[in-house]
């Protein structure tokens, strides 16, 4: 890939202007995010639709162009964002989504490719590492520009919770949840942070922090997009925020760690599968992964984790034909 470490003109192509993608772009719009926004989607009307009302808000906010899009138009992106897929249904899991989503990216990946595209491919669809690991091998494209939303939001809402917990600013919080955007993902208690101190030494004056209350934590977390989908049916704001945050580190080269879907090669023992783990990003796409040391308790759920995902890759594969 030819460096464009000093492009200042930046383009975001978005497949997929449901309730995620538009959010999405909304987002880009109000945090100025990229000069181009073009959307694809199949419902055509909605895309024209979305451009307009979206770009309206740039005069409160960044310029910028807002527009429908047609693949072609991938060709000179620097970012080609795939939100596209079937939603997750009450009572469904993410990985229950595999079957369907892979048969609709193989729709995505072949014409941007065919369109010239030698940007980064971020994807948020869910199977959200499953779904990564397939754009990976239907792309032909280097690991390190295919990246998956992977656990970001779902650290978002551990740092939240411990923030509510203490009553202090999420942001003020350190730490990730690992492994799959989904079930057995968890939260690597032993590395997070409040203020420099561990969770056993915050212990000291919060004994609150039972392994009970950990424990609570943890599965609220997990199933924090379970809540939300039996109750509005979708959860698209949080998700889009940080699908913003991270194409901004993307395009800004800020060399930022954020905790993503990356491809291991050994890391945690995983190889040769997309799963959630700190990973440094620049404008070239994926800098260097993170690896944390893991409890011994904690190296147990990223292996089950990381073995859910790769039977569930393996079987969705062979039915797609990847």
């Amino acid at each position: 890939m030819t460096s464009i470490t000093n492009k200042n003109h930046t383009k975001v192509i978005l497949v997929g202007d449901g309730a995620v993608g538009s959010s999405f772009a909304y987002a880009l719009t109000l945090q100025g995010v990229a000069n181009e926004i073009g959307i694809v989607d199949i419902a055509k009307d909605k895309t024209k639709g979305d451009a307009l009302d979206i770009a309206d808000a740039t005069p409160f906010s960044y310029p910028k162009s807002v527009f429908s899009a047609e693949y072609s138009d991938a060709k000179d992106a620097d970012l080609v964002v795939i939100t596209a897929g079937a939603p997750q249904k009450p009572g469904e899991t993410r990985l229950d989504l595999v079957n369907k989503n892979l048969s609709i990216l193989k729709t995505i990946v072949d014409p941007v490719v065919e369109s010239g595209f030698n940007g980064i491919f971020v994807v948020a669809a869910n199977p959200v590492d499953i779904l990564t690991y397939g754009t990976w091998k239907m792309s032909g494209f280097p690991k390190e520009r295919v990246i998956g939303s992977g656990t970001s939001l779902d650290t978002a809402r551990l740092h939240k919770a411990i923030g509510q917990e203490l009553d202090i600013d999420p942001r003020s919080v350190h730490g990730y949840m690992l492994g799959e955007h989904g079930d057995t993902e968890f939260a690597a208690w032993s590395h997070l942070t409040v203020g420099g101190l561990t969770i056993a030494e915050l212990r000291k004056t919060h004994p609150e922090f039972t392994d009970e209350k950990l424990a609570e934590i943890n599965d609220q977390t997990v199933n924090a997009a379970y809540a939300i989908i039996n109750t509005k049916g979708a959860t698209f704001y949080g998700v889009a925020t940080a699908l913003a945050r991270i194409c901004k580190a993307l395009l800004r080269d800020e060399k930022t760690i954020l905790p993503l879907s990356v491809h291991m090669d050994g890391q945690y023992g995983v190889n040769d599968l997309y799963i959630g783990s700190p990973a440094a990003v620049n404008r070239n796409g994926v800098q260097e992964i993170f690896e944390i040391p893991l409890s011994e308790d904690e190296e147990a759920k990223m292996k089950h984790s990381a073995e859910q995902l790769t039977k569930v890759a393996r079987d969705g594969f062979a039915k797609a034909g990847i």
